[in-house]
């Protein structure tokens, strides 16, 4: 993969850098978070890896803006801020996950092939997925309701991508988990009330009928009322 790292420490750059090349993806390197935005801006990366505090330009501002331009690149928020509200505004900025310092190479390595395996499996991707006025086209990445494009993270994308394939199913918190993040996670973390919530915002704040449905104690359930 060509991944772009923006982090100001220097030992922890090479270090990360050293790591990803050896498991032969091509990374470039910023240090700050202006350059970090040229970069990511000028170039299609598979993934974005981006420090919390950069100089120049904070990392969540950096992922605001490439939001605003690509929905769909992955992008992974490294902080060592561990508060449930630093993480929430990380994800709130269009982060698809993020990890707190000090973490484990290996556990990089998790979350990068988590983020990423979604755009290269799926057997049945070639089919748009569809709910009322709700549809997901996974080879085009297009998500539309009453017509209307509705534009999401890559995290976002692959929880509506699993739940609208389960329609009509409650699926569970651990459900979603294994099938979306795809890695070990903390079970008593908000993190996906937190995406559901997002969508929620996204899908059906403004339509009708409501697509999205909480059932207390089991899960969550994809269906028209």
């Amino acid at each position: 993969m060509k991944i772009l790292l923006v982090e100001d420490e220097p030992k922890v750059a090479a270090f990360l850098h050293q790591g990803l090349t050896e498991q032969h993806h091509s990374v470039d390197l910023a240090a700050d978070g202006l350059l970090g935005l040229r970069l990511a801006q000028q170039t299609a990366y598979d993934l974005l890896i981006l420090d919390t505090l950069l100089p120049g330009l904070s990392g969540l501002e950096v992922c605001r803006q490439v939001r605003a331009h690509d929905s769909s690149v992955p992008i992974l928020m490294l902080t060592a801020l561990g508060e449930t509200d630093d993480k929430i505004r990380g994800l709130d900025a269009g982060a698809d996950d993020y990890l707190v310092k000090p973490f484990a190479f290996q556990e990089l390595l998790a979350r990068i092939r988590a983020l990423t395996r979604r755009r290269h499996d799926a057997p049945s991707a070639d089919l748009v997925l569809r709910l009322a006025d709700l549809s997901l086209d996974p080879v085009g990445k297009v998500v539309q309701r009453a017509g209307q494009a509705i534009q999401l993270t890559a995290r976002e994308f692959a929880l509506l991508d699993y739940l609208l394939r389960n329609q009509n199913r409650v699926v569970s918190r651990v459900d979603i988990l294994e099938h979306v993040w795809e890695t070990s996670f903390d079970t008593g973390s908000n993190v996906i009330d937190v995406y559901i919530n997002f969508l929620r915002k996204k899908l059906d704040k403004d339509f009708t009928p409501k697509l999205i449905h909480t059932l207390v104690g089991m899960g969550y359930v994809m269906k028209e009322e």
